[in-house]
């Protein structure tokens, strides 16, 4: 059976559509393909004892709602700490003062996320506040070292 040019055609056609949709699938994993428009958003931060994976443009939610992303980690020198900086929409410019910020992982990859839990003051975060009340990332290493050093002791 001979080769036509149209079937070479449409083999390199849908080996290009495979290649473009494997590219489009690892933008969406990494985050890379959201970019963060700075203009209709306000800044926040939070400090957390271990950010564990969070990573800059990780998502920032509210009852699994997307909020914001995170814009940048940085440590603090001082006190030790890493301290979160986030974009919030500013649609969503609402969220008390007393709100506590969490870090989760979600997803079979791992993807960790900054969760927001409003508060009830009647006060709202503006650009440049910080958040006070955090729960940092749970790292799987120290919670399995810490069962199986509780097991070996017994």
């Amino acid at each position: 059976m001979s080769n036509t040019y149209t079937q070479d055609t449409l083999v390199g056609f849908f080996v290009a559509c495979g290649i473009a949709a494997l590219f489009y699938m690892s933008l969406q994993v990494s985050n890379l393909s959201s970019y963060l428009d700075t203009s209709n958003t306000y800044t926040i931060t939070a400090s957390f004892e271990n950010s564990g994976g969070l990573k800059v443009k990780s998502k920032v939610s509210v009852a699994g709602v997307t909020v914001g992303r995170v814009s940048a980690i940085k440590l603090d020198k001082t006190r030790y700490e890493s301290i979160v900086e986030m974009q919030i929409d500013k649609q969503f410019n609402t969220l008390p003062t007393d709100t506590t910020a969490s870090i989760f992982t979600a997803g079979l990859l791992g993807e960790q996320y900054i969760s927001l839990e409003p508060g009830g003051s009647d006060e709202y975060l503006q650009d440049g506040d910080a958040i006070d009340i955090t729960q940092s990332a749970i790292v799987l290493e120290e919670v399995i070292g810490q069962f199986l050093f509780k097991k070996a002791s017994e």
